[in-house]
């Protein structure tokens, strides 16, 4: 045979072993990379707390009767003012001023859920010193319709009275998932409650966070010239920064990071409360929670605020999701990592 041609043919053969090599070693230089990659960012000294966070509360703090029959709750567990001044003190303690009780969803006829008037007079007792803002909404199609004005109507007709029954309320949060993108009735039913709302109450928004290569779900997320308009119309915005189904978590502090600094410079002047998260729910396919939690949500946050010489001023702090899922363990982290050990 000739040599040439072996030499060919034993080349031949050591090929698939080199290219089997190579193949090998391309995903360990990507594990290599990952492992090297550092897209969070630890502050310890608290330059980031303004301590003017807010927080998501269950509904049993505000909700009237017919929740606690509904869901089988124990009403001593709210309805005592041992346990609202806990409450109180543990969010203090730890730089919430803004509060979020769950008083959804509404009717579909449009009517928010009712609260029990004696109980949010005893809340607001003890949360003199926080803006009480209830959060209001539900389920788009569901028990929300803006694109019908009498449902707008009766939406704001009762944010209207509940405002009045209880003026110590410092106004209220519209959350409407999904909202999609764009939406121009909900540009609408936000005009409509900002005129009826009486001056100095605070209309909050449950925003969306900007799209993202990282989740294709045009339902979770509002373009910019959207997020703008929404913004313009709000006193505050609480952009809801999770359930993006990332499995990673370097790549879910990435993702912070990048919408720290957009959702701050998309909003103008209007408040921003950074929501992070901390709860646990499993298998739902949107949400890890070894993925999006606390740890995470900070590292991102800190490494998003970092690129501006002074923070901006239109950012408040963070937004907790959510009370009843925090754990002592939890505080302690977020007094460690965020807050500066105050």
């Amino acid at each position: 045979m000739n040599p040439q041609r072996m030499n060919i043919n034993q080349h031949k053969k050591r090929l698939p072993w080199r290219t089997i090599l190579l193949l090998c070693a391309i995903p360990g230089i990507f594990c290599l990379m990952y492992l090297v990659w550092s897209p969070g960012k630890r502050v310890l000294d608290g330059r980031n707390d303004l301590r003017t966070n807010g927080i998501w509360l269950q509904h049993g703090w505000l909700g009237d009767d017919s929740w606690f029959r509904r869901y089988g709750k124990d009403k001593s567990l709210f309805r005592n003012d041992q346990k609202i001044q806990a409450l109180a003190g543990l969010l203090r303690s730890h730089g919430v001023k803004y509060v979020f009780p769950h008083v959804c969803p509404a009717s579909p006829n449009g009517e928010i859920a009712p609260v029990d008037p004696v109980q949010t007079e005893r809340f607001l007792d003890h949360f003199g010193d926080f803006a009480v803002i209830p959060w209001i909404g539900g389920v788009f199609g569901v028990h929300c319709s803006p694109e019908s004005p009498q449902w707008r109507t009766n939406f704001v007709a009762s944010v209207v009275d509940l405002l009045q029954r209880h003026p110590r309320l410092a106004g209220v949060q519209v959350n409407i998932e999904p909202m999609p993108n764009g939406n121009p009735d909900f540009l609408t039913l936000l005009d409509e409650l900002r005129q009826a709302m009486s001056p100095g109450k605070i209309l909050s928004v449950a925003a969306y966070p900007p799209p993202t290569r990282w989740h294709p779900f045009p339902e979770g997320h509002w373009e910019e010239s959207y997020f703008r308009k929404v913004a313009q119309r709000a006193d505050q915005l609480a952009p809801m920064m999770y359930d993006t189904a990332i499995m990673l978590p370097k790549l879910y502090q990435h993702l912070m990071s990048g919408w720290t600094s957009e959702i701050l410079n998309w909003s103008g002047n209007t408040q921003v409360l950074l929501g992070i998260p901390v709860y646990d729910d499993f298998g739902v396919g949107y949400h890890f929670p070894h993925v999006e939690n606390l740890q995470n949500a900070l590292l991102g946050i800190h490494a998003g605020l970092s690129k501006y010489e002074t923070l901006p001023k239109n950012y408040a702090g963070v937004a907790i999701y959510c009370e009843w899922e925090m754990d002592p363990q939890e505080w302690n982290y977020f007094k460690k990592e965020f807050a500066g050990n105050t």
